[in-house]
C-alpha cells in the first residue's frame, strides 16, 4: 500500500525536500505537502505501461512527447508527482520536469489504487490538467479497464469513457489513437 507520511511538526514537505529522498527504487511523490512512497511496480503493471507507451509513440505527432515514469510533474512548491505515463507538448518540457502536461496516465496497482483514483485525481483536477486516464491492469485481459477523465468547462473532471476488456477506446486528446485495455496486459 502506498504510504502517506504526514508532514507533522516539520510542516508540509516541499519539492526541495524530495532532493533528499534515497535512490532506493521506490517512487516518492508529493501531493499538497504530504509524501507518498510506493514500491516498485509488478510485472503486469509494467507490461501495461510499456505497451501503452508503444501505442502512444506510434500515434504521437511531432509537437508532442510521450514519456514513461518516473518523470517529474511539478504542480506547485508542495506537489510533484511522477506518473506512469505522461504526454506533453515538447515545448513544455525541461530536462527535469513538466508543469502543464496534456495527459497523465496512471496504471493501478494494489498499493497505489486509492491514491491514484482519489487523491491524485482531485489534485490534477485542481491543477487544470486536461486529461487523466486510469488503467486497471487486472491479470485477466477480459477484465482490464481504462477510465478516461476530461476537464470540462466547469473546471471539474467528467468521466467521458470507460473501456473494458476488448472494447476499444478511441482517443481524440491529446492526439488520435485507439486503446484496447485487454491488449495492454496480454
Amino acid at each position: 500500500m502506498a504510504m502517506a507520511t504526514a508532514a507533522g511538526a516539520l510542516g508540509p514537505y516541499t519539492r526541495a525536500d524530495l532532493e533528499h529522498t534515497p535512490d532506493d527504487g521506490r517512487r516518492y511523490e508529493l501531493i499538497d505537502g504530504y509524501l507518498y512512497v510506493s514500491a516498485a511496480p509488478g510485472r503486469v503493471h509494467q507490461r501495461a505501461v510499456t505497451t501503452l507507451v508503444g501505442l502512444m509513440l506510434k500515434a504521437c505527432p511531432p509537437e508532442f512527447e510521450v514519456l514513461c515514469g518516473p518523470f517529474a510533474v511539478a504542480l506547485s512548491e508542495h506537489t510533484e508527482i511522477q506518473p506512469d505515463v505522461l504526454v506533453g507538448r515538447r515545448t513544455d518540457f525541461t530536462e527535469r520536469e513538466i508543469v502543464t502536461p496534456a495527459l497523465i496516465v496512471e496504471v493501478l496497482s494494489p498499493r497505489t489504487r486509492m491514491v491514484d483514483t482519489h487523491i491524485k485525481r482531485a489534485r490534477l483536477e485542481r491543477a487544470g490538467i486536461r486529461s487523466y486516464w486510469i488503467v486497471d491492469p487486472v491479470a485477466r485481459p477480459a477484465e482490464a479497464s481504462l477510465v478516461v477523465w476530461e476537464l470540462a468547462n466547469d473546471g471539474a473532471y467528467h468521466q467521458v469513457a470507460k473501456a473494458v476488456g476488448d472494447q476499444p477506446f478511441v482517443a481524440e486528446r491529446p492526439f488520435a489513437m485507439t486503446v484496447v485495455p485487454a491488449d495492454l496486459v496480454r
